[in-house]
């Protein structure tokens, strides 16, 4: 990890997530949010669900489903994604944790990292 502010590697690592949604999962969120808390980088996708899953939530079935096959494709590229928090980051990645909602189609995946980043940022500057 460069000379960065804490800002700037949430954003490149938004940028990178949202580049893995559209290239691997075949579209993008309507929004992204990185936050790094201490040892952890918290990403929040929102608006993730096609059209045609949100036509499956409207039955328990549906829904189970969407959640199932969700985590079984985030799964198959748990690698691909620890490896692009970690380059971004310099750090190596100790777990990753996701679930999405399908009641409101966002998703959240979070990142547990081998050190603490906060003492690592350049301080910005007002």
């Amino acid at each position: 990890m460069p000379d960065m502010t804490k800002g700037q590697i949430e954003s490149q690592i938004g940028e990178a997530i949202i580049k893995f949604e559209m290239e691997y999962m075949g579209r993008g969120p309507k929004e992204t949010k990185v936050y790094i808390i201490k040892d952890m980088v918290l990403v929040r996708l929102k608006g993730v669900l096609t059209a045609a899953e949100e036509q499956l939530t409207k039955s328990a079935e549906g829904a189970e489903l969407i959640k199932k096959t969700r985590m079984q494709l985030l799964e198959g590229a748990r690698v691909l994604l620890e490896n692009i928090v970690s380059e971004i980051t310099g750090c190596q990645i100790k777990s990753l944790h996701t679930d999405i909602s399908t009641k409101t189609g966002e998703r959240v995946i979070i990142f547990t990292l081998e050190q603490n980043l906060e003492n690592r940022f350049i301080i910005e500057k007002d």
